[in-house]
């Protein structure tokens, strides 16, 4: 190719001409480098999950979160007892919507490894197939996980409980600095 830039130039060619279509490397770039290397994970990274992906982490985002916070904000805004039980209800359905959403991914992903899995097979990659089978066992032990997480759920047990148990902390917590600034401050 050196040879034949040389005669480019002297034509007045510079540039590669551009062909209508996506290039290669727009395409390569949308493939993350994880997936056909062992860079990441012999270096004892954490391969995070691109954006948008509904896996576990997002319900156990979920889980994490302190409610104390917006429950004490909360009681300042509306300390009514039907306030508390209005929030603590939505916190509930947000968690059952969280649990829907990652068990929809779930299924979706194991379909398309079972896709995969199938088509690898018939062409004889024999490697590519068991990492596919791994990766579908993963897969299957995260929703068998979330399908525990939603059964605790609906029995008012479990992981969920701390989300409804922080917020209601800090809505109790919110009273108690009401009580304490109005109330208990005064002199008599």
């Amino acid at each position: 190719m050196g040879l034949f830039s040389f005669f480019n130039k002297k034509n007045g060619y510079t540039e590669r001409p551009e062909f209508p279509g996506p290039s290669i490397s727009t395409a390569a770039s949308e493939i993350r480098e994880e997936v056909f290397s062992e860079k990441a994970a012999s270096a004892g990274e954490v391969i995070t999950p691109t954006p948008g992906e509904k896996n576990i982490n997002l319900l156990f985002e979920f889980l994490d979160r302190n409610h104390e916070v917006k429950g004490y904000d909360d009681a300042l805004i509306n300390p009514d007892a039907s306030h508390l039980e209005q929030n603590q209800l939505a916190i509930k359905n947000e968690l059952e919507r969280t649990i829907r959403k990652v068990k929809t991914y779930y299924e979706d992903f194991i379909k398309e490894i079972d896709f995969h899995i199938d088509s690898r097979s018939r062409s004889g990659m024999i490697d590519t197939v068991e990492e596919l089978k791994m990766k579908k066992d993963i897969a299957e032990s995260h929703i068998k996980k979330v399908l525990e997480i939603e059964d605790d759920s609906r029995n008012n047990q479990g992981d969920g409980q701390g989300a409804l148990m922080s917020y209601s902390r800090g809505f109790k917590n919110g009273l108690a600095a009401i009580s304490h600034h109005s109330i208990l401050k005064r002199k008599i």
